[in-house]
């Protein structure tokens, strides 16, 4: 009796292997917490996985536990999560039967109340402000009247008809509009790297750089404008070089990248305001201050002549002005015969008194001695001229000597340069073939890794490609529908075939494969189906 009783099991308990008992733990969790919502506060958040997915935790006081965003939902989620923020987690608990641990695999997610999302952006303005970022000093004007403005927005939404109606309006420019998203993932860093981008335009290039630019967005939630707080949007606007309006919701509506931005539009319609003045108000007012002008013009005229009608008639007439000068003409002409005859009589009293003084032999003398200067100098002009053809001899012997010796001068550096030439040949040519035969090596190698990667060298180990009618690769049999042609390619060739359903030939097929091939057809395969 003692023996039975010790092979007895101890217990009537079923047995369960680990897997089978974590199993049955995984499907009573997710049956029992299909739907539920966790209201904690994110911990361990360091953005998405390289996969797409993320990895974090939501806590409380006294407890915590992992949860998990998957790609497909994180890009859908209408903010970002962060560290330390407050959220609504929806989504189902399951477990990880691998390690025994629960998480909950969270399907939508919300801030927990606007007051959590108020603090975050009041502590996010606080430090970035403190960096300077929101300082007036940095903001710049606004140009008075644009050749081009840049627009970032939505391209389908009524924002960008809105701005171009406006500006075609009030006075028409050429507008460049960069596309982007304005809510959702991915939307902060693509408004970011419009803002970049305009800026690094040239203002040479095909695309002019614009004088002013827009970020614009339509009305919504604090959550549908989440992306305008983001940090990067906001560096990207205060480090702009071009004047930036920020347009971003109604004029109820304000975020971060008002603040950093150099004007902020209460509406995108009121930026495209600010951006350019009215044609037609500029017209009538320059119509304005060209009357303005030709009035002032006008009477300045009128009152310039009269002052020249004031001032003729204060000035003498010309009889008076021209009395004076006649009498003094009278007189001068009445004792200008008297004048002549006195001048003519000293003249002649002067030339007798020098001709006294001229006698044949001084004029002897003085001709003398300037023929005498005149030989000396003829003298001199001899003795240089012979000086310089001597030199000018030597000169020319010392030139014909070079020319003489020129010819053997220039055969020798042609040779040395032959030689050099013949040199440099023979080196060209060693470094082609070396670089020849490299390039050869390397061809070689390349064609060797493509024979091993190539699908042939698999059809030779008895594989085969099936193709369908258009010559695309099938991978299903679901892909193809029965009667189909198909082509099927071997490591020798290609052949073709007709698909039929539930692997026996249909009775057309049997015919074909049973009527005898003409004379120089190739012969066809069966299906394979």
């Amino acid at each position: 009796m003692s023996s039975i009783f010790e092979n007895d099991s101890p217990s009537n308990l079923t047995e369960y292997s680990v897997s089978e008992l974590s199993g049955s733990i995984k499907r009573t969790v997710e049956t029992a917490f299909d739907q539920v919502r966790v209201r904690g506060e994110i911990s361990g958040y360091r953005g998405p996985h390289s996969s797409g997915h993320a990895y974090f935790a939501l806590k409380d006081d006294r407890s915590r536990i992992d949860a998990v965003i998957w790609k497909g939902t994180f890009s859908k989620l209408k903010f970002r999560p962060e560290e330390g923020m407050e959220v609504i987690a929806t989504g189902k608990v399951t477990t990880f039967p691998g390690s025994s641990k629960y998480q909950i695999v969270i399907e939508t997610l919300e801030p927990a109340g606007a007051g959590a999302l108020m603090a975050l952006i009041e502590e996010r303005k606080r430090r970035l402000g403190a960096e300077g970022l929101f300082d007036p000093a940095r903001k710049r004007r606004l140009p008075f009247m644009p050749d081009v403005i840049g627009v970032i927005t939505s391209p389908t939404g009524a924002v960008i008809r809105d701005i171009l109606h406006r500006i075609s309006d009030r006075f028409p420019v050429r507008v460049i509009v960069w596309p982007v998203k304005v809510q959702g993932e991915g939307s902060g860093e693509e408004v970011a790297n419009a803002i970049r981008g305009f800026n690094g335009f040239d203002p040479a290039g095909q695309l002019p750089r614009p004088d002013v630019l827009i970020v614009a967005r339509g009305g919504g939630s604090l959550e549908d404008l989440w992306s305008f707080n983001d940090e990067i949007v906001v560096r990207a606007a205060a480090e702009s070089r071009i004047p930036l309006i920020s347009a971003v919701g109604h004029e109820t509506d304000w975020t971060l990248i008002d603040y950093a931005a150099d004007v902020r539009a209460p509406t995108p319609t009121g930026a495209a305001e600010m951006a350019v003045p009215v044609k037609a108000e500029l017209e009538a007012q320059i119509a304005g201050l060209t009357a303005r002008l030709q009035g002032c013009v006008n009477r300045q005229m009128d009152h310039r002549r009269q002052s020249v009608r004031a001032l003729m008639r204060a000035l003498p007439s010309l009889d008076q002005l021209l009395a004076l000068p006649r009498r003094r003409f009278d007189e001068a002409a009445a004792g200008l015969g008297r004048g002549l005859e006195l001048n003519t009589l000293n003249k002649r009293r002067s030339f007798e008194k020098t001709a006294a003084h001229l006698r044949p032999d001084v004029l002897s003398n003085r001709f003398a001695e300037r023929r005498r200067m005149l030989i000396e100098r003829m003298t001199r002009v001899e003795r240089t001229v012979e000086r310089l053809l001597d030199r000018s001899r030597s000169r020319v012997g010392r030139a014909d000597a070079v020319f003489l010796s020129l010819p053997a001068r220039l055969m020798t550096q042609t040779a040395r340069m032959r030689d050099h030439l013949a040199n440099l040949s023979r080196h060209t040519d060693t470094a082609v073939r070396h670089q020849l035969t490299r390039a050869r090596g390397e061809l070689a190698a390349q064609d060797r890794v493509l024979q091993s990667l190539s699908y042939k060298n698999v059809l030779k180990r008895g594989y085969a490609v099936i193709r369908d009618d258009d010559n695309r690769p099938v991978s299903q049999a679901a892909m193809l529908s029965s009667g189909a042609g198909i082509s099927i390619e071997f490591a020798d060739g290609r052949v073709g075939a007709i698909t039929t359903e539930g692997g026996e030939a249909s009775p057309v097929a049997r015919k074909r494969a049973a009527k005898p091939s003409e004379p120089g057809t190739p012969p066809k395969q069966g299906s394979l189906f």
